[in-house]
């Protein structure tokens, strides 16, 4: 068998890479283990962040670190045998957020989330996706005004930077915005651009059905197979081995296994996070961020999703899901939660560079291989403008926005 370009990973990355390449006319197989959507894809918040534009900072407030380093809030969790080898990243990470380094950073990151919308838009009418988005943005909550002064402060930054939207809810608007809180919150920051997905998994599988119908192979194999042969790439599956002149590395936080044994030793690491639904009780109308707590309240088709921020953890490692334990008793206090859904957690992995930008374009030393990973917590947001610049840059059309910024060699 053969085609044009072989895609791994069947994620929201990978999908909208081999969707984007399809609609292009090229004959591409997405390959993965997995049915498209069912690991980190699945997992997030649903929110398509459109006023995302600036991407996680390492704190810089010794204050901040010192909660991370004792554990003492819910946003994260680590384990000590993880430490020596995420250590030295997390150190690149945080040399990358001094604020000289990180506004070029920003900057760059903003071009691509400038996209975001308007790229899944086009995607979602060719998928008839549009009865899984909400488009009426989200709230940013906040439980003492001290915090809330700080954060408006930094949204009209934002505002006047990158045009974003929001709007300031007071306690009682939020109170008739949202009924189902059962306390007063000193207010929110109503962020108005982006969209929510009430079952992200489904959305990538539309995005995967809408890819096979232009023709495009989803292929069940293991994409950790790849290997050159004959001035292109193959992998091997159940049929027998499948190859291509083109192979996009899309796989997330398992793109380092197989690119380290091509000589690819990139500052990557992993930042695990975990969710559960709940089923009952007055529920919210829009997702929630509870900012002084770190953890999101997001209404699901599966029920009320509460997802944790990020554990650091090696790969495989087993999960130990405390923040959720934690995220679960802070959510309590602000909405009747009955009994969770699942019996076990949910946990993923989301793949993350030490200078917070994705990794996207040719990989230096082999002709026809390409990367798309590395975006953090927003693979969902960015899929399909991702998926776009990396299509046009195989093909060699001018690209939506300058991929330099994104490049490999950079490292």
């Amino acid at each position: 068998m053969a085609c044009d370009v072989l895609v791994l990973g069947a994620g929201m990355v990978g999908t909208c890479t081999a969707l984007q390449l399809a609609r292009r006319g090229h004959s591409v197989a997405l390959v993965d283990r997995r049915p498209p959507g069912r690991e980190t894809s699945y997992g997030n918040a649903g929110i398509i962040q459109r006023e995302a534009v600036e991407p996680y900072a390492f704190p810089r407030e010794w204050a901040s670190v010192f909660d991370v380093a004792f554990k003492r809030g819910i946003d994260v969790n680590y384990h000590f045998s993880a430490l020596p080898a995420v250590l030295p990243r997390l150190a690149r990470y945080w040399h990358a957020s001094a604020p000289a380094r990180y506004a070029p950073i920003a900057q760059a990151y903003s071009r691509l989330i400038e996209h975001c919308l308007t790229e899944h838009q086009a995607l979602m009418d060719e998928s008839g996706a549009g009865d899984l988005v909400r488009k009426e943005g989200y709230h940013f909550a906040f439980r003492t005004p001290a915090a809330m002064e700080q954060a408006v402060a930094r949204a009209a930054d934002l505002a006047r930077r990158y045009g974003v939207r929001h709007a300031l809810l007071d306690s009682a608007a939020l109170a008739r915005a949202e009924p189902g809180l059962r306390r007063p919150m000193a207010g929110a920051l109503h962020w108005l651009d982006p969209w929510s997905v009430n079952d992200p998994g489904a959305l990538v599988a539309r995005y995967a059905r809408r890819f096979a119908e232009l023709g495009g192979q989803v292929v069940e194999a293991d994409a950790r197979g790849l290997r050159p042969v004959g001035g292109g790439w193959q992998v091997q599956t159940a049929a027998g081995p499948l190859a291509a002149r083109h192979a996009v590395v899309a796989l997330g936080p398992w793109a380092d296994p197989l690119i380290a044994p091509l000589g690819y030793h990139l500052p990557l690491f992993v930042k695990r996070g975990y969710h559960r639904h709940y089923r009952g009780g007055p529920g919210l109308r829009l997702p929630l961020l509870d900012a002084e707590r770190g953890l999101v309240l997001a209404p699901m088709a599966q029920g009320m999703r509460i997802t944790t921020g990020a554990e650091f953890a090696r790969i495989g490692a087993p999960a130990t899901p405390v923040q959720l334990d934690k995220a679960e008793a802070a959510a309590r206090e602000l909405l009747d939660l009955p009994q969770p859904v699942e019996p076990e957690p949910w946990m993923g992995n989301r793949p993350c560079t030490v200078d917070m930008k994705p990794v996207i374009g040719p990989a230096p030393n082999h002709p026809g291989l390409w990367f798309n990973f590395g975006h953090a917590h927003q693979g969902f947001t960015l899929g399909p403008v991702s998926g776009r610049l990396l299509a046009e840059m195989i093909e060699g059309s001018p690209p939506l926005v300058d991929p330099a910024p994104y490049s490999a060699a950079r490292f």
